[in-house]
């Protein structure tokens, strides 16, 4: 009893959506095409379940690279109908279409020169007929017990606005990299930064002249303190680490200390983009068992050095 009730919820809910994929048509387009023209921001608005996904969805837009917010439309007429300009778009969820709160805001909405879009389970609606664009599921149930509850209709409305976000998101190019810029805090933030945010660069990356001493090498591996140095080839980057001069040391003594480095370092060594996530870093140095990274960019220049306990201090081990 318990188990097939659970079941008979999820399977209501997943056949509305389903039903989603193959009703998608121009209408889908033409409120993508909307949001991407718009040149202020995106407005969410709905009463009750309905507003509780709108806001879901402000947020996801918003954290995708798109400027939006939710407005309660009860108090958009007592204030709050001054967040909402011309150049906006605004986005009303309403599963019948009908809500009064809603409805009563669709000439202030247009009073402000704004764009409207409507996400409803009722095509034939006085939302769905005064938007500019349109999108409509169909609910034969909702799930509920005794059918009154919001169930399937607003898993639907959110996966329909999820499948705009996310289209809007793709056409704006929105990358990795943007989402870890609006995502800082948290574990999700940790694992989003880039590496040119935990880089050393300028005078803190270590490199020395193709002719240099390795004892001048040396040297700027102790000052720079990473254990080792870059170096300047003709043809790209070389690398001296502090375990090469150790095992120089050991087999020529002194006189390693007058060796080029140009001679002696690692020709092509691992390099990482700058716009790269630290976590990819991470990843490399974990294959290949070293603790530092040059960081180059596409035209080949020298950036910086990832290392190891600037992983560390992120608390991404």
């Amino acid at each position: 009893m318990i188990l097939d009730k659970g079941r008979q919820v999820l399977e209501t809910a997943a056949r509305s959506v389903a039903a989603l994929i193959d009703d998608l048509d121009e209408d889908f387009e033409k409120v993508v095409r909307l949001i991407m023209r718009t040149e202020g921001r995106l407005i969410l608005t709905g009463i009750g379940k309905s507003g509780i996904i709108a806001r879901k969805l402000a947020a996801t837009f918003a954290s995708t690279g798109t400027p939006a917010f939710f407005v309660h439309p009860a108090e958009a007429v007592h204030g709050d109908l001054g967040m909402i300009v011309k150049g906006d778009t605004v986005i009303g969820m309403s599963n019948s279409g009908e809500t009064e709160e809603l409805v009563r805001l669709l000439e202030l909405i247009r009073r402000q020169g704004a764009n409207l879009i409507a996400i409803t389970g009722n095509a034939e609606s006085t939302l769905a007929k005064h938007a500019d664009a349109a999108v409509c599921y169909r609910i034969d149930e909702e799930g509920c017990p005794i059918g009154l509850a919001p169930m399937a209709s607003t898993t639907t409305s959110l996966a329909l606005g999820d499948a705009v976000a996310a289209t809007v998101m793709e056409l704006k190019g929105f990358s990795s990299g943007d989402f870890a810029r609006f995502h800082p805090g948290g574990k999700l933030g940790k694992k989003l930064l880039l590496v040119e945010q935990v880089m050393h660069r300028d005078d803190a990356r270590p490199l020395v002249e193709p002719d240099a001493a390795l004892s001048e090498a040396l040297i700027e591996v102790s000052e720079k303190r990473l254990g080792m140095t870059a170096v300047a080839l003709p043809q790209g980057l070389g690398l001296v680490t502090d375990g090469d001069i150790r095992r120089l040391l050991q087999q020529h003594g002194s006189a390693a200390l007058e060796m080029k480095v140009g001679d002696i370092c690692i020709s092509n060594p691992k390099s990482i983009r700058p716009e790269a996530l630290a976590v990819e870093a991470l990843n490399l140095m974990e294959q290949h068992h070293i603790t530092s990274i040059l960081v180059i960019d596409d035209r080949g220049d020298y950036r910086g050095v990832v290392h190891l306990h600037d992983l560390w201090k992120t608390q991404l081990m």
